[in-house]
Order: C-alpha cells, then sequence, then structure tokens
C-alpha cells in the first residue's frame, strides 16, 4: 500500500470517529432540558429591541471609539520605537511593555475612577464613552504598536532611501510612501484586534454602566437575573458573533488577496 494511500485512509478514518463522537453526543443530550434552560423563545423575545437598539449599539460604538483611540496612539508609539532619539524609544518601549502586561479590566477601572481622583477638577469627555474609549484604548495601542512597527519594518528600507535621494523628507516619505504600504500589510492583525476589543467591550460594566450606556454583556446578565434563566446569555453570545463573525470572514478575505498580491 502505498504513503498517499495510507494516509487518505487516516484521514476517512479520523473523520469517521469524528462523526461518530458528534452523533453519540447529540443522541445522548437531553434537548428537552437544554432548551428550556438556553432557548426560551419568550425569554428571548422580551430581550428586544433593546438588544440591538441599546446594547449591541453601545458595544460597536464603544468597540470603534477604542479602535480609533488605540490606532492613533498605536501609531505615533510605532513612530516612536522606530526614532533615532533615544528617549522616544525607551519612552515607547515602557508604554508598550507596561499596558500589555495590565489587564484592561484594571486600566478600565484606573481609568474610570483613578483619573477623578488624581484630578478632580477635571473629567474625561464624554462620561463613560469616553472612559471607556481611553481605557481600552491605551491597552489595545500597545497592541497595535507592535502591530504597526513590523508592518512598517516589512517595507523595504529601498524604497525610503530612494524617496529622500529624489528629494523628499522622511517625514514626507514615511506618509506617503512607507505607511502606506504598511498599513496593507497589517490590516488582517488589525482587523484582529477590533475582534478583542469588541469581547473586551464586556468589561465596561467596572464603569457603572446605566440603561442607555449598557452593553451586551450586562444586558445580558441582568436580563438573566430577572428571568431567572441563562437564555439571554445564549442571545448575546449570538449578537457578539453577528459582530465578530464577518469581520473573521474579512480577515481571511484579507490575507487571500495578500497572498495572492505576493
Amino acid at each position: 500500500m502505498s504513503r498517499r494511500r495510507r494516509q487518505r485512509i487516516a484521514r476517512v478514518a479520523g473523520y469517521v470517529v469524528f462523526a461518530l463522537v458528534i452523533v453519540a453526543a447529540v443522541s445522548a443530550a437531553d434537548w428537552g432540558r437544554l432548551s428550556d434552560a438556553f432557548f426560551r423563545l419568550d425569554v428571548a423575545g422580551s430581550m428586544f429591541p433593546q438588544a440591538i437598539t441599546v446594547a449591541l449599539r453601545n458595544t460597536i460604538a464603544y468597540t470603534l471609539l477604542a479602535f480609533v483611540f488605540g490606532l492613533t496612539v498605536g501609531l505615533v508609539l510605532a513612530l516612536m520605537r522606530l526614532s533615532s532619539i533615544l528617549p522616544y524609544r525607551w519612552l515607547a518601549t515602557a508604554y508598550i511593555e507596561l499596558f500589555r502586561g495590565l489587564p484592561a479590566l484594571l486600566v478600565l477601572f484606573m481609568v474610570g475612577y483613578g483619573v477623578p481622583l488624581a484630578f478632580p477638577d477635571r473629567e474625561i469627555p464624554g462620561g463613560v464613552y469616553g472612559s471607556v474609549t481611553v481605557g481600552l484604548g491605551l491597552t489595545a495601542a500597545a497592541y497595535m504598536a507592535e502591530t504597526i512597527r513590523a508592518g512598517i519594518q516589512a517595507v523595504p528600507k529601498g524604497q525610503l532611501e530612494a524617496a529622500r535621494t529624489l528629494g523628499m523628507s522622511h517625514t514626507r516619505a514615511m506618509i506617503s510612501i512607507v505607511l502606506p504600504q504598511a498599513f496593507r500589510i497589517v490590516i488582517p492583525p488589525l482587523t484582529n484586534e477590533i475582534i478583542l476589543l469588541t469581547k473586551d467591550t464586556s468589561l465596561v460594566y467596572v464603569l457603572g454602566v446605566t440603561s442607555t450606556t449598557i452593553e451586551l454583556t450586562k444586558f445580558a446578565g441582568d436580563a438573566l437575573n430577572t428571568r431567572v434563566n441563562p437564555t439571554p446569555l445564549v442571545v448575546a453570545g449570538l449578537l457578539y458573533l453577528v459582530i465578530t463573525l464577518p469581520l473573521s470572514q474579512l480577515v481571511r478575505g484579507l490575507e487571500r488577496r495578500a497572498r495572492r498580491e505576493r
């Protein structure tokens, strides 16, 4: 028997075993109890339309605001990491190592409660939206900075040198030549960062959200406590998938396009 034939038989056997395990699990499950516990249509129906008009909307808003803030700060940090000025590199490195090591929950807590205590006469504009933007954005910026830095370094140095030879300043060459190519390279990992930020919005509850600023996880938790049934958690999970699955498909599409271009 040839090696290719053995590999084919092993693959088929693996598929059969996997299918048998799935069938056995489905057959053994008590679907009646599962339906009563996690798939109560009356409980799910009571969550709408607020689940979309308030909770889902706020989750998307928190994600986008934090991403824009994090991308802006991350770009600055990436350029500082690549700067020839040593203090800039030290400052950027210290920031990145600090915020990559701190949990996002702790950063949110410090922004929401530490900043008002440290600066009693000042407040972050935007209320909860502003606090979430800064809290999640500061953490995301540390990761995005390293992603952008890697993208900049992936652009051949000869292109920057050629631009300087043509009379462009370093800043102009970076903006016009290097950064557009770098962002094309890092779009897939940056899209993954949006997915991570979407899930991190579940931590916003530490800021004491109200009925108008509530996000999906807190909304589902309140509904769970009210109806004493975990169906709201399933609904929240499905709504998270409404956001993340299209983004995952976008990432795969961008990666395929990048491979074709290479």
